[in-house]
């Protein structure tokens, strides 16, 4: 499918673009969010939470140090996977990852997926964020 390009022009425009993407990444297993730190990827998934009515925006943060947040929505429930501080197939093992891509209903998004190459296979959605000045970003939605 040909990628989808988007221009947002602060967080606000990149939480509304996330909540308008929510609805689409419903059928999806596993999103991959591609982009350096500081490009918005946390700021993207607070608005599709809130798209699926899994969370408000207040309620979704970076799971940089626990790894993962847990969503739950009426009809999806979303998990938030940072992979950063994970450098080996032995340390993603214990997430129980697997489980999560398993079970009906289930979205899983993973910033910093990129890093092992399975996902890159298995993904239904990629969405990369690029920094294009001090607040605008470029995001680019790609689906398989």
């Amino acid at each position: 499918m040909n990628p989808h390009e988007h221009i947002t022009h602060s967080t606000e425009e990149t939480m509304a673009l996330g909540r308008k993407l929510a609805p689409t990444l419903t059928a999806a297993r596993m999103v991959i969010l591609r982009g350096d730190l500081g490009t918005g990827k946390t700021t993207l998934v607070k608005g599709i939470a809130e798209g699926l009515h899994a969370a408000s925006q207040d309620d979704v943060t970076s799971p940089t140090f626990t790894l993962i947040h847990e969503y739950r929505g009426p009809e999806v429930n979303l998990f938030h996977v940072d992979l950063y501080r994970i450098d080996t197939p032995r340390e993603l093992d214990t997430l129980g990852l697997d489980e999560l891509f398993a079970e009906p209903g289930n979205l899983v998004l993973l910033e910093w997926g990129e890093k092992f190459p399975r996902f890159e296979k298995e993904r239904d959605v990629e969405i990369c964020l690029e920094r294009q000045g001090d607040q605008e970003r470029k995001i680019v939605v790609k689906k398989k």
